[in-house]
């Protein structure tokens, strides 16, 4: 494949605002900036509270959000990757962080999973209108269901194409690699599945020509990737299904860069199907040198212990709020 050309850019924030962490203690951390407590305003009502306020905090849940923020030719653009598993999730945080919703000019979905998608009704709701481009992968809009040895199958909530498009979203539908701000950001679109060891989903299954059939790999997952001047690439992911490994491995392949500068988001390795993999994907991960490593929302607290301790030099805990200035 000829490599496409990704425009380096100046510096990038990514600022988390929708993980299954918050922890007001953190301190700064490097490139990673926290809200903490002492940042946070006393403007909660409380009424058990002497001053009938209490501080404002923003929310953790399963669910992963990302703003991501580029300065380019003196112009700061703003890019919504994901936006949470309920509908008021996102926009309370956004509020809580002093992020404007109406600053956002596009959503880019990283597969059709609830834990990603449900809070674009908070969002419509909020402007009024959307009005906003929407960017996703064909398959985003199947049904789907999770199918676990002696239990119930467990269907997942299905984002509604008219919905959307009754609330003003402009949907983009795309399986190859695409491009925004002028070649500034990747979108990876459907992520080749080279490694030996990393298969998506099993048990997944979709609801096609009115049956259920095996989806494990989720072909919608996709990423986004940023190339910083003198640094290196910049990669995020939301859950991962593509396999953290190949999602590097293909923004490498797409661009023609090899360095890779910051990998961030969900690795998807929680549970007793992906934990087997933590092993290797440490061992691949590391081979990357990533300087800047967050892993964050299904990632799981093994993997993300063993992450720690392997890259304990580029490791950088996850919470919502944090600001990763890279």
């Amino acid at each position: 494949m000829q490599s496409i050309a990704l425009h380096p850019i100046q510096s990038v924030t990514i600022t988390i605002v929708l993980d299954n962490l918050f922890d007001g203690l953190l301190p700064n951390q490097g490139v990673a900036k926290r809200p903490g407590f002492s940042s946070q305003k006393l403007r909660l009502p409380a009424t058990t509270m002497e001053e009938r306020v209490t501080f404002d905090t923003p929310q953790a849940q399963h669910g992963f959000s990302a703003l991501i923020t580029l300065p380019i030719e003196g112009r700061l653009h703003q890019i919504l990757f994901d936006t949470g598993s309920t509908p008021n999730g996102l926009v309370e945080n956004m509020r809580v962080l002093d992020l404007s919703p109406k600053d956002i000019e596009t959503v880019v979905l990283s597969h059709g999973h609830f834990d990603h998608t449900t809070g674009l009704d908070g969002l419509a709701r909020t402007l009024g209108r959307a009005n906003l481009p929407l960017l996703i992968h064909p398959e985003f809009w199947n049904r789907r269901r999770l199918m676990i040895p002696g239990r119930n199958p467990m269907e997942f909530p299905t984002t509604s194409k008219s919905a959307l498009q009754g609330v003003g979203f402009e949907i983009i539908e795309e399986r190859r690699p695409s491009f925004l701000l002028n070649g500034s950001l990747l979108i990876t679109g459907e992520v080749d599945r080279t490694t030996s060891f990393e298969h998506g989903m099993p048990g997944q299954q979709a609801f096609r020509g009115g049956e259920w059939v095996a989806d494990s790999l989720i072909l919608d997952d996709q990423a986004l990737v940023l190339n910083v001047q003198d640094k290196g690439l910049v990669v995020l992911t939301g859950c991962g299904h593509s396999g953290v490994v190949n999602v590097v491995r293909y923004a490498q392949k797409l661009t023609g860069i090899e360095q890779v500068y910051a990998i961030l988001g969900g690795f998807h390795l929680s549970g007793a199907v992906f934990e087997p993999l933590i092993d290797q994907t440490c061992d691949a991960l590391a081979a990357f040198e990533p300087k800047v490593l967050v892993p964050t929302h299904c990632t799981g607290f093994r993997a993300i212990h063993q992450l720690a301790a392997r890259l304990p030099a580029a490791f950088i805990q996850s919470s919502v709020g944090t600001r990763f200035e890279l």
